[in-house]
C-alpha cells in the first residue's frame, strides 16, 4: 500500500473527521461517495470525495508534487466532472505529505488563457501537530505535522498510541508507523514504538511484574520463560502445549530474543514462524 492510499483509506474510514480538520469546522452529516471518475488520463487512485449537507468535498492526498497529468489539470477535470454529476459547490484540498525540494513551486491552480481555476492546498509538515495528536482517527498524520524537535514529536505521538486499546490500537500503530516512515527511519521508529508500549501500557506493566515475580521464585531461566509465555499469551492468545513445549527447550539466550521479536507479533502465525525460524537454525 503506497502512503498516498493509506490516506486515502483513513480517510474513507473516518471522512467525518477528515472533513472537520480540512474545513476547520465540525462536520457531521458525511457521505463517502464511490463514483468512478477515473477515465484516462485521469487517475483517482488517492482522491477521496465526501458529500457533505450543501457541497462535494474532493480531498487529494499527495506524496510528491510531480504527476502526469500535472496535478493543476487534473483538480480542474476533477471538479468539471463532479460539478457535470451533482451541480453543488465543489471544495478541493491537495493534501501534501512531504515538502517539495528546494526552489519548487506549490501551484494552487490551473491558468491557461482566459481559464482559471483555484483549489487549496494543506502543507502538513506547517500543520500544528496538536489536531491529530487529540484524535486517534487523525493519529497517524501527526508525525508528518510541523515540529521544532521532530524525533521528540515522534516519541510523543507513540505515547498517543499506546494510550488506545484492543484493535485500535494495533491498527492506528500500525498507520502511524507507516507513514512515518516518511519522514523518519525504521530503526528509531520501531525503537521510538517499542518504548513507548513497555512505558504506557499498563497490562503490559502488570505482565512484566508477574514475570518479575515468578523469576524470583523460579531461579532466572524459569522467570524468563514464565515471563515469554505470559507475554506470548497477552499478545497472540491461548498457546497449545506443544507451543509450550517447544518454548520450554529454549535457552535462557534464545528466550530472551523472543521476548524481543515478540513486541512485533500480532498472531499465533508470527510465533509459529518464529520457532520454525528458531528450529531450522
Amino acid at each position: 500500500m503506497s502512503f498516498d492510499n493509506l490516506c486515502k483509506l483513513l480517510s474513507e474510514k473516518y471522512p467525518d473527521r477528515f472533513a472537520s480538520w480540512v474545513l476547520g469546522t465540525p462536520q457531521s452529516s458525511v457521505t463517502v461517495l464511490k463514483t468512478e471518475l477515473s477515465i484516462e488520463p485521469i487517475r483517482a487512485d488517492y482522491v477521496t470525495f465526501l458529500q457533505l449537507q450543501g457541497q462535494i468535498l474532493h480531498l487529494e492526498f499527495q506524496t510528491k508534487l510531480e504527476s502526469n497529468p500535472p496535478l493543476p489539470l487534473r483538480m480542474l477535470d476533477y471538479w468539471v466532472r463532479l460539478h457535470r454529476l451533482y451541480r453543488l459547490p465543489i471544495t478541493q484540498v491537495v493534501v501534501l505529505l512531504l515538502p517539495p525540494s528546494e526552489n519548487t513551486v506549490i501551484e494552487t491552480a490551473f491558468v491557461a488563457a482566459t481559464t482559471r481555476h483555484e483549489y487549496r492546498v494543506i502543507r502538513l509538515w506547517e500543520e500544528d501537530p496538536a489536531i491529530f495528536l487529540s484524535d486517534p482517527a487523525l493519529l497517524p498524520l501527526a508525525p508528518l505535522a510541523s515540529a521544532a524537535f521532530p524525533e521528540q514529536l515522534l516519541r510523543e505521538v507513540a505515547g498517543q498510541v499506546n494510550l488506545l486499546e484492543g484493535n485500535q490500537l494495533q491498527e492506528v500503530s500500525t498507520y502511524t508507523q507507516i507513514l512515518a516512515g516518511l519522514k523518519f527511519k525504521k530503526d528509531l521508529i520501531r525503537r521510538i514504538f517499542r518504548e513507548g508500549m513497555m512505558r504506557e501500557s499498563v497490562i503490559y506493566q502488570e505482565i512484566l511484574e508477574e514475570g518479575r515475580q515468578e523469576g524470583e521464585r523460579l531461579g532466572r531461566q524459569e522467570g524468563e520463560r514464565s515471563l515469554v509465555l505470559l507475554l506470548l499469551e497477552q499478545r497472540v492468545g491461548q498457546l497449545s502445549q506443544i507451543e509450550r513445549s517447544r518454548i520450554s527447550t529454549l535457552s535462557l539466550e534464545r528466550l530472551e530474543a523472543l521476548a524481543l521479536a515478540l513486541l512485533d507479533f500480532s498472531s499465533m502465525a508470527d510465533l509459529t514462524a518464529w520457532l520454525k525460524q528458531e528450529e531450522a537454525s
